[in-house]
């Protein structure tokens, strides 16, 4: 049975457009019915230093791939997209961040589901609504949308 997944994309190197277009397209080949938001520039949060903005977006479809070869694959698209991690917080040119994978609570080495802050993060939460609002967070069984609406 397929599994609903959403997934956070952000670029804030490079062609951040582009990037985020490459992002969805290679996502497009292990999610289906895939449906996207439109893209929000937002300031970069919780990094130190100097960091240009982040253009944010999400898409949420349907996989058959377990959540762990969905994450390795995510992984691939990044380096594919030119993402290199001299230091965590680094500016980068695609970041994708595997945010719900179905009802499932996941906590593996490397491998934590739902992302674990993404019910703090405004620039995953109203790319996620505008396209998904009523899909539920499996921890706190509240909705994207009633999340967002904490935000504010």
């Amino acid at each position: 049975m397929p599994t609903v997944v959403a997934i956070a994309l952000g670029s804030n190197l490079g062609d951040r457009e582009s990037l985020l277009g490459f992002g969805r397209s290679r996502l497009s080949q292990l999610v289906a019915s895939l449906q996207t938001s439109s893209n929000h520039e937002t300031e970069a949060v919780g990094l130190t230093g100097h960091q240009p903005l982040f253009l944010n977006a999400a898409l949420v479809g349907q996989t058959a791939v377990s959540a762990r070869t969905l994450l390795t694959a995510m992984l691939l698209i990044e380096r594919d997209a030119g993402r290199e991690r001299p230091h965590p917080g680094a500016p980068r040119t695609l970041d994708l961040d595997l945010v719900l994978y179905g009802d499932q609570i996941i906590d593996e080495p490397g491998l934590v589901v739902p992302h674990p802050r993404f019910r703090d993060r405004r620039f995953v939460l109203e790319p996620l609504a505008e396209i998904a609002p009523l899909l539920k967070d499996p921890v706190t069984g509240k909705t994207v949308q009633e999340l967002l609406e904490l935000l504010t």
